[in-house]
């Protein structure tokens, strides 16, 4: 399949990555001096997780990293799109720092430069420090002046030699998922409280950005929103009307403050909660940008539900459309489609698919070599797509594939597994899969061509 692929649109210096989360991989979570996250307090909450897992152990990365950069090696990315642990440098959230976390960290960028690949550093995965939550999370004010805070230090330490920053990772998931929801750390089901932390979110954002350019001015910041394409189930108006609410909640609230257009009034009407803003506080949450992440995975499509929660609509599940093992719906399309929307509705300057990936059983062939045929026609899939968009004129510089590893998947635990690395959770036994055997190709071939038109 890998022969049909046409790459030619992408840079010569296109960054070819992967990417994790520190609390999916790391393990080691009272270890050195690193404090609760809501989502150790999550997931060992009976129920939560699928099959009561947790993130105690995950991939063991704190100890076996280095394996895990020879594994990038092997895969031949550039590029490597990793998050810190804001409960292992601030463990209290705040206050003093704890130097065994930032020195793992330290250790860590050394490591993947030393190899030839180019740290991504993303701050905030979602592992909110337990301290900060029971003093009221995201939905206050404060929560979002500590970020900036663990941003100033964080950036200090390691800018020197890490360039590529990130601020948050999906805030909507952060938000939505767990604070309407549910169904994510740290699993409120309050709109008003989700609609203060997606604020508070933003204004972190902003005022995190800040920080970073202070401490290290040669930073490229950026920040990563996962983002759908939304299809009414019809053309009636309601149905309509339920897909523009959806792309207001799923798209449009996370992208027009940063680009200073503000919180949608639509969506400000649709959710009815007063917005806890201070004057100056839209400035900030617009600081010029250098670059957007897009994580996606999947369209949405919606048919309208006045009588549901906000934003009043259901999602419908289409007939005879392939899905991957988690039972998402798969179209390459919508990738190409979201990167010339960043590019002509936002004007984005340059930008990253910072997720993109499929979850499927492995097949654990007798020779031990693991065989996914499924996952690679995806991931051959979504690059031309991704290809398509650059030939068209969105200024694409690279591709992070989700995931380096198979690793904890959330509320799905250890049973969804999205990695080109299969991962023997028994043993941690790492083995590459056949699609990280096929994504190496890629790379050589993409590289191979950059080098003789060069």
């Amino acid at each position: 399949m890998s022969e049909l692929l046409d790459l030619t649109a992408l840079p010569h210096d296109f960054l070819w990555g992967t990417a994790t989360s520190a609390y999916q991989i790391e393990g080691a979570v009272a270890e050195d001096g690193r404090s609760p996250s809501i989502w150790d307090t999550f997931s060992h909450t009976p129920g939560k997780i699928a099959g009561d897992d947790h993130g105690d152990v995950a991939c063991d990365h704190y100890h076996r990293w280095r394996e895990d950069i020879g594994l990038m090696k092997r895969l031949g990315t550039n590029a490597y799109r990793l998050s810190i642990a804001w409960p292992r440098v601030m463990p209290g959230g705040d206050g003093p720092v704890n130097a065994k976390g930032l020195a793992f960290y330290d250790e860590l960028i050394d490591g993947l430069l030393e190899a030839g690949i180019t740290p991504s550093v993303t701050l905030y995965h979602w592992d909110l420090p337990q301290a900060l939550q029971d003093r009221g999370g995201w939905p206050v004010r404060d929560t979002a002046e500590h970020f900036a805070a663990y941003a100033s230090v964080t950036a200090d330490r390691l800018g020197d030699r890490a360039h590529h920053w990130t601020t948050l990772n999906e805030p909507l998931c952060s938000a939505w998922i767990g604070h309407i929801e549910g169904v994510m750390a740290p699993g409120l089901t309050d709109l008003t409280a989700a609609v203060r932390a997606s604020y508070h979110l933003l204004l972190g954002h902003g005022l995190a950005t800040q920080a970073i350019r202070a401490a290290a001015p040669s930073a490229e910041v950026g920040i990563v929103n996962n983002l759908s394409t939304v299809h009414a189930a019809t053309d009636r108006p309601e149905d309509l009307a339920a897909a523009r609410r959806v792309d207001g909640h799923t798209n449009r609230w996370w992208l027009d403050p940063i680009h200073g257009r503000g919180f949608p009034a639509d969506m400000r009407e649709v959710y009815g909660v007063e917005l806890p803003e201070h004057p100056g506080d839209l400035e900030t949450i617009a600081a010029p940008l250098d670059w957007l992440g897009l994580n996606y995975y999947f369209p949405v499509t919606v048919t309208d539900a006045p009588t549901a929660p906000a934003p009043h609509a259901h999602t419908v599940r289409r007939p005879d459309v392939p899905r991957t093992g988690m039972d998402w719906e798969i179209d390459p399309t919508g990738i190409e489609t979201l990167l010339l929307r960043l590019t002509d509705e936002y004007g984005a300057r340059k930008l990253y698919v910072t997720e993109n990936g499929s979850s499927y059983p492995d097949v654990i062939r007798p020779d031990g070599t693991v065989d996914d045929p499924e996952r690679q026609k995806y991931l051959i899939q979504h690059l031309a797509a991704c290809a398509s968009a650059a030939r068209k004129g969105a200024p694409l510089a690279g591709y992070f594939a989700w995931s380096l590893l198979d690793n904890f998947e959330w509320a799905y635990g250890y049973g969804k597994r999205f990695g080109l690395v299969h991962v023997d959770y028994r043993t941690q036994a790492r083995t590459i899969k056949g699609t990280g055997h096929r994504y190496a190709e890629i790379i050589r071939g993409h590289r191979d061509r950059a080098r003789h038109a060069a």
